[in-house]
């Protein structure tokens, strides 16, 4: 990279921390270091709640998934536009109405202290896994482009959340957020503009899509209803909806961002600006990700898009059989680059069928290459699909951009990770610190317990960051987490809400018994793991059910 590229990215992240540490340096109380004073509005709560889910891993995974698999991805998100209507008619008045710092308080108004901490503990491991990925993926930005180690870049990353997280609380987060999301999408539009110049001057836009279309990836909708796909229509819609019911009702990185509102109305206005734009944002990016494909139809693309890992091939004794894979999939480049012009004049079915042939091809001897680097490297991931993105980046971008759109990977992980590790101390405080041990200290106590907390897990992210190895594709191992964990603690708070005849009792075996079972059916690989979300959630419902039904004479608390 050139020292612009240097000036911009580093620039970006230290005006973005500090301007955090000055924004927030006065937060003193308990309810401004966890809740900023219920003081946000709208627009903040919305941008908030966008970039706590919008991680690094979604700017660096999303067009690499896009480039191997097409836009069927975004049907993962159709269910989040129900999932945020529901959550502001029966989540957010309960919460605000009660003020309570975390949802998990919720539950032992409703049924007891056992439920609670079971919730909150469940919280606790798997928002404490994904903070770990978080941090890990714009890791290997920076360890590829300055060729130094991973772990380095770990402790650099997760070094600068704490910094301003520590100091500042949830303001500092939300302060920060609004202007890493304004880095976000500027680096978003400048990259796709770049992208599009970077064609063929002769192919419009339309006909790039056509393009991608011949390869099959713009097959948005898939209305087939298989559980073991994980990309369809009826999984996005129902395992999507109990996805982003779980994660935006009861995941305390969440539940955080909008009890800062100001009002019901004020919290129930950003979550509703997530639901109209998450998708169509998603969209975007798996379309950036389609472009990318595009341009390497007609540019000369590598046969694995990890460097490092090409590197050591050439070192190993399959380096012959790699370097003719190699020429192989060059041959086949060649060739259809001849049959894109000769398609751009005569789209006849003979043409289209060779051009597809030709797709059909060169993915398989990519598949090939990955299944001889298992082969070669045991310990090398033969997924290549973070690194298409990166690889295009560094590549193909003018001086200067560069730096902006890694500086766009490092906000999204900063501002993901920060609200991370503020709801991991909030809830380590709130409902397991304060409820267990000490309740009494002031607020200037509390606070310095929730800093130190804050520490503790940043330190926690980065270890597991350290070890955590690539599990097929970053976005799909944080839903994976998230929804062996999600479903359970769902369904224990639909039963809090409408089966006012379930107590307490019932529903803390039930959650213990479903999540056994959803960790059983998980590695049984029954289903695709968005289905796991409402196999969860049912299972605790109906369990708690059956208890509630052999013990009639369980107290009902209520609230």
């Amino acid at each position: 990279m050139a020292t612009a590229d240097w000036i911009v990215l580093f620039s970006t992240l230290l005006i973005i921390t500090l301007y955090g540490v000055y924004r927030s340096r006065s937060n003193q109380t308990l309810d401004n270091y966890l809740l900023d004073g219920n003081s946000a509005k709208w627009w903040t709560v919305g941008l908030s709640v966008m970039a706590t889910q919008a991680s690094a891993i979604t700017f660096l995974s999303t067009p690499g998934q896009a480039y191997a698999d097409g836009m069927r991805f975004v049907q993962f998100y159709f269910g989040l536009p129900i999932a945020m209507v529901i959550i502001c008619l029966f989540f957010i008045p309960r919460y605000k109405n009660l003020k309570v710092f975390t949802a998990y308080e919720f539950l032992e108004k409703r049924f007891d202290l056992n439920t609670r901490l079971l919730t909150a503990g469940l919280f606790l491991v798997q928002r404490g896994l994904a903070a770990g990925i978080t941090i890990y993926a714009p890791a290997i930005v920076l360890s590829s482009v300055l060729g130094v180690s991973l772990n380095s870049m770990i402790l650099l990353i997760g070094g600068l959340v704490i910094l301003y997280t520590v100091s500042g609380g949830t303001k500092a987060v939300n302060i920060t957020q609004q202007y890493q999301m304004m880095i976000i999408f500027l680096g978003l539009f400048v990259a796709f503009y770049i992208i599009l110049d970077s064609l063929p001057q002769d192919l419009s836009f339309s006909e790039s899509l056509e393009v991608a279309g011949l390869s099959g990836r713009m097959n948005v909708l898939d209305f087939s209803f298989d559980l073991n796909d994980r990309y369809t229509f009826w999984t996005g819609i129902i395992g999507g909806s109990f996805l982003a019911l779980s994660y935006f009702g009861t995941d305390q990185s969440q539940v955080q961002r909008y009890l800062t509102g100001r009002s019901i109305d004020e919290s129930r206005y950003g979550l509703l600006f997530n639901g109209l734009f998450k998708v169509p944002m998603q969209f975007f990016i798996l379309l950036v990700g389609i472009l990318v494909f595009v341009f390497y139809q007609y540019n000369p693309a590598p046969i694995f898009y990890n460097e490092t890992v090409n590197e050591q091939m050439q070192t190993t004794e399959y380096a012959d059989e790699y370097v003719a894979l190699q020429a192989q999939l060059a041959e086949i480049q060649t060739a259809k680059s001849d049959l894109l012009l000769a398609y751009a004049d005569d789209k006849s079915e003979t043409i289209t069928a060779l051009l597809k042939s030709s797709f059909a091809e060169e993915d398989q001897i990519r598949k090939e290459a990955k299944d001889l680097i298992d082969v070669a490297i045991p310990t090398a991931e033969s997924n290549d699909k973070d690194y298409v993105f990166i690889h295009f980046i560094l590549n193909n971008l003018p001086t200067g951009l560069i730096g902006l759109l890694l500086a766009v990977f490092f906000c999204a992980a900063m501002s993901s990770t920060a609200s991370e590790l503020n709801a991991l101390a909030s809830t380590s405080l709130v409902d397991i610190y304060k409820r267990l041990f000490d309740s009494s200290g002031s607020d200037a106590d509390q606070v310095k317990v929730a800093k130190i907390l804050t520490v503790c897990w940043g330190l926690m992210a980065i270890l597991f960051a350290t070890i955590a190895p690539l599990f097929e594709n970053l976005i799909q191992f944080v839903n994976i987490i998230g929804s062996l964990f999600y479903g359970t603690i769902l369904g224990v708070f639909l039963v809090a809400f409408f089966f006012k005849q379930i107590g307490a009792k019932a529903v803390f075996w039930a959650a213990v018994i479903s999540e056994l079972l959803v960790v059983f059916v998980y590695f049984q690989d029954w289903v695709a793991f968005l289905w796991l979300n409402l196999i969860g959630c049912l299972l605790v419902i109906l369990i708690a059910f059956i208890i509630q039904s052999t013990n009639p004479k369980n107290i009902i608390q209520t609230a």
